[in-house]
C-alpha cells in the first residue's frame, strides 16, 4: 500500500492488525470490506500515562460500541492528528471530516466510530481522562470537532505533534515521563483556549471553577488544603464551591486527592527524582500518613508507590548510577 513507510514495521494482515488495535488501545470493533487485501501497521511508544501511536492502514472502520464500553469502561481521551488520506470521526451528535492536518479529540467512555475510505496515516495520543485538568462536561463539547485552526496554543501544538509522529519513541527516554506530561498539558491548553472562546468573556462560574482548579494545583503540598480553605481563598461559601464542582461531575475532595496522587506518581516515575524517598514524595504532595498514602495510591493506580519507583529504576538504572558518581 502506498502510504506505508519503512518506519512502520512490521506490515500486518487484517487479523493481525485487528489484534494490534485492540492491544494498543481500548477494545474496538474493527471491520473492512477488503480483508484479504488489507495491509496495516502500528508503530507505538509508551510513557507512564501517555500512549503514542502512528497508525497506517488501508480502508477500514473502527467502532467503540456501547457493549465494548460496558465490558471494559475506558476513562481515556484520544487526540488524533491526521497525516495522510481521508476519514470521518463521529461521536455523539457531531462528526468531523479527517483530512491531512485535522486535529481531533474523542472520548473512549462514549461510543464513537472512525471510518477510512482508503490508505491513511494518523498520529494518535491516548491518555487517562483524569490528566486533563478541565471540566469533563465542557471537554465533551469539543469531541468530534476540528481543533486544528492555527491560532493561540495550537500554533505550538501542531508542529510538535508532526515532530512526535516522526519520533514517537521520544516519550520513552529518560525524560519521557516529563515530556508526556508536557504533551498533555499543551493539549489541555489548546482545549482550554477553545472552551474560553466558546464560553465568551463573561462566564463568572467557569472563571471561578478554573481559578479553583489552579488553586488546588498550586497548593497540593499543603496538608491543610480542603474545601473550606479553597472557598475562602476565592471569597465564596463552601456550599457554592461544592455545587460548582458537582456541576462538573466531581467533588472537591476527590479532585484534591486525585491531583495529589497524580503528582506523586509523576515524581516516582521520574528518573531525576530517584534519590528522593517515597515518603518524601508523599509529603511533598500533601500526604502526612505513609499507610494512607500507600492505600490511596494502590486504589488509584493498581500498584504500590514502591512498585512505581522500582519500575523507574529498572528502566533507567543509569540515571541513579550517574547521580551517585557525581
Amino acid at each position: 500500500m502506498a502510504v506505508l513507510t519503512p518506519r512502520a514495521t512490521p506490515v500486518l494482515d487484517f487479523p493481525q492488525f485487528r489484534a494490534a488495535v485492540n492491544q494498543s488501545f481500548v477494545p474496538l470493533r474493527v471491520t473492512s470490506v477488503r480483508e484479504t487485501r488489507f495491509r496495516g501497521a502500528i508503530r507505538h511508544a509508551d510513557s507512564t500515562d501517555l500512549h503514542v501511536s502512528v497508525v497506517e492502514a488501508a480502508e477500514h472502520m473502527v467502532e467503540r460500541t456501547p457493549a465494548l464500553i460496558a465490558a471494559r469502561p475506558g476513562g481515556y481521551f484520544k487526540v488524533g492528528l491526521h497525516l495522510a488520506g481521508n476519514g470521518l470521526l463521529v461521536q455523539g451528535n457531531r462528526e468531523v471530516v479527517l483530512q491531512p492536518g485535522a486535529l481531533t479529540l474523542y472520548d473512549t467512555a462514549r461510543p464513537y466510530s472512525l471510518a477510512f475510505d482508503g490508505d491513511f496515516r494518523s498520529l494518535v495520543l491516548m491518555f487517562p481522562s483524569r490528566m486533563l485538568d478541565l471540566p469533563a462536561t465542557s471537554v465533551a463539547e469539543l469531541t468530534a470537532s476540528g481543533l486544528h485552526e492555527e491560532r493561540g496554543a495550537a500554533t505550538l501544538l501542531l508542529p510538535y505533534l508532526y515532530a512526535l509522529a516522526q519520533h514517537p519513541e521520544a516519550v520513552t527516554g529518560s525524560t519521557g515521563t516529563r515530556l508526556a506530561r508536557n504533551t498533555v498539558d499543551l493539549v489541555a491548553t489548546v482545549l482550554a483556549e477553545r472552551l474560553a472562546i466558546t464560553a465568551g468573556p463573561d462566564d463568572p462560574r467557569r472563571e471561578l471553577f478554573t481559578a479553583a482548579l489552579q488553586y488546588i494545583d498550586d497548593h497540593l503540598s499543603s496538608p491543610h488544603l480542603d474545601p473550606a480553605r479553597i472557598a475562602a481563598a476565592h471569597f465564596v461559601s463552601s456550599r457554592l464551591l461544592h455545587g460548582l464542582f458537582r456541576e462538573h461531575g466531581m467533588s472537591v475532595a476527590t479532585r484534591v486527592r486525585t491531583r495529589r496522587l497524580e503528582r506523586a506518581r509523576a515524581r516516582l516515575a521520574d528518573p531525576t527524582h530517584t534519590r528522593q524517598s517515597v515518603m518524601s514524595v508523599a509529603v511533598e504532595c500533601g500526604f502526612t500518613d505513609a499507610a494512607h498514602f500507600s492505600r490511596a495510591y494502590r486504589a488509584e493506580f493498581g500498584c504500590s508507590p514502591s512498585q512505581t519507583r522500582a519500575a523507574c529504576l529498572s528502566t533507567f538504572p543509569q540515571t541513579l548510577t550517574q547521580g551517585e558518581n557525581r
